[in-house]
């Protein structure tokens, strides 16, 4: 699906391309086609390929000297009927505790939506989200899919420290903090897996278009896994969805 997009120059070295302003998995779908056949071709000497939700920065490793030949190129490479790269994606199941010394605003988003903490817990906990991009903090994954019924504004005054791990609302979005720092989202639980490690070859396990799920485990689950987690032999579960 080709999309109308437009070009501009960021600065020497960089041109930003953006896509139509909606928050749509055809349109992350297309923004990794796009890298991907960017990556592919051999005419351009790339530094880096940033995008968001509808956007793709394009960043080189040398000064434009012709933004309008360059932008006319990836036109090109936009367009071509070039065979559809398959993007290898993954399943990844992600462990959370609900439980209401983890979930500290469960009891606010029940009052306020009318609706039980288990009906929360069994609506946050069935959906599958889809990762758009990684941002904010190294290993904050920004996830689409949240149950309408679970959207809940931030707080007006953030938090000045939320927990490494925990499980979160803001707005129409669910995330993970990847480390302890000031926040305004409203926490639901916590996981006890890792989502960013600079330790590791690939610091975050998931990269975009990959798909997240959480599901519920006990206080003494959690206490288990972050036992594993700590001594660097936990797998987290996961399964190929497109290979």
């Amino acid at each position: 699906m080709n999309h109308k997009l437009t070009y501009k120059p960021y600065n020497e070295k960089s041109i930003l391309v953006e896509w139509p302003k909606v928050i749509d998995e055809a349109i992350l779908n297309d923004i990794l086609q796009f890298k991907a056949k960017i990556e592919a071709s051999e005419g351009f000497k790339i530094m880096s390929l940033t995008h968001a939700y509808q956007s793709l920065l394009i960043h080189f490793k040398k000064e434009i000297d012709d933004f309008d030949a360059i932008i006319n190129q990836l036109k090109d490479i936009y367009s071509s009927k070039a065979e559809v790269i398959q993007l290898r994606q993954k399943l990844w199941k992600i462990p959370v505790c609900y439980d209401s010394s983890f979930g500290i605003d469960l009891e606010f988003i029940s009052k306020e939506k009318n609706i039980s903490i288990e009906e929360i817990i069994e609506r946050h906990s069935k959906a599958i989200y889809k990762v758009y991009f990684i941002g904010f903090l190294p290993g904050f994954l920004y996830l689409g899919g949240l149950d309408d019924m679970l959207a809940t504004a931030r707080k007006a005054t953030p938090r000045q420290q939320i927990d490494k791990g925990s499980v979160a609302i803001g707005g129409n979005q669910t995330g993970v903090y990847p480390s302890d720092s000031p926040g305004g989202w409203n926490i639901i639980g916590k996981t006890p897996i890792n989502f960013f490690n600079v330790n590791k070859s690939e610091p975050c396990f998931a990269k975009a278009g990959d798909c997240i799920q959480f599901y519920q485990i006990s206080k003494e689950e959690f206490n288990d896994i972050n036992t594993l987690v700590a001594h660097d032999v936990y797998l987290i579960e996961s399964e190929v969805i497109n290979a």
